[in-house]
């Protein structure tokens, strides 16, 4: 599905024909983000019934329900490695996640398409809340998990088709490893609530999917001109959810001995 063309203008030809210009397309699987304003929407609306709770009952239902809290998911409500990326903990917490989903998200969801957006965003929650539930025992919610995962998939995903980005691609990367760097450093500053075993479990959890299952640029040429194509086949969507899925699901079990 095509989201734009660019075709050089005609040349002046001074009475002499000239050949068509090449055309070059660029196929992208969405057209528009739906995905990720939907997630916003969602998230939104999660916070707007955390404040309603606290206000009508003086707790936090919505985050007692379906926070991450680790005794909890020992005795069974696994929903608990999903959920927590729902809520959030403050209007400020809220809209710097928030952000980030909007600038990410927009990015990513042309790229990805719909569907494997949403799989790299989950992938990503899943990841960071089961890093969480192994290696702290602090309760903890916010879409960062998830956040740290699309981060990771854009670095992979420029990393990958450097070569259609020219000279930017590293100026990309070095940004994306310094915004990484420092949301990592602010967690390990004094009295800091920031979970960065969250942070760091949702980054590898969107690496790894994204290097398994990523967009995979590859210039193409038919008759038409140039064609700028994703040649990563469906089943490895489906592969790199098994991969994140798997690994994680392993290190959340030992949690049970």
């Amino acid at each position: 599905m095509s989201i734009f063309h660019y075709e050089q203008p005609p040349q002046p030809t001074n009475g002499e024909s000239q050949a068509p210009t090449p055309r070059v397309q660029v196929d992208l699987p969405a057209r528009k983000p739906i995905v990720t304003y939907v997630l916003l929407g969602v998230t939104v609306v999660f916070y707007l019934l955390q404040l309603l709770s606290e206000n009508l009952t003086g707790l936090d239902l919505p985050f007692a329900f379906l926070g991450k809290f680790n005794q909890l998911i020992l005795y069974g409500e696994l929903w608990r490695l999903f959920t927590p990326a729902l809520l959030h903990g403050s209007i400020m917490h809220l809209v710097f996640n928030m952000y980030a989903l909007y600038i990410f998200g927009n990015n990513l969801e042309y790229q990805y398409g719909h569907l494997r957006f949403f799989l790299l965003y989950l992938m990503g929650a899943f990841a960071g809340n089961v890093a969480s539930f192994v290696l702290t025992a602090n309760p903890s919610l916010g879409a960062s998990t998830a956040i740290f995962g699309l981060l990771a998939a854009e670095g992979v995903f420029i990393y990958r088709n450097r070569r259609f980005f020219g000279s930017r691609a590293r100026s990309i990367l070095t940004n994306i490893v310094l915004v990484l760097g420092f949301n990592l450093f602010l967690g390990l500053t004094p009295g800091s609530y920031i979970d960065n075993w969250g942070h760091m479990g949702g980054l590898i959890g969107g690496l790894l999917f994204a290097w398994t299952a990523g967009p995979l640029w590859e210039m193409q040429v038919d008759l038409q001109g140039y064609r700028l194509v994703d040649k990563q086949k469906k089943a490895q969507v489906w592969f790199g959810v098994l991969v994140v899925m798997a690994a994680f699901s392993v290190l959340a079990i030992t949690r049970w001995f």
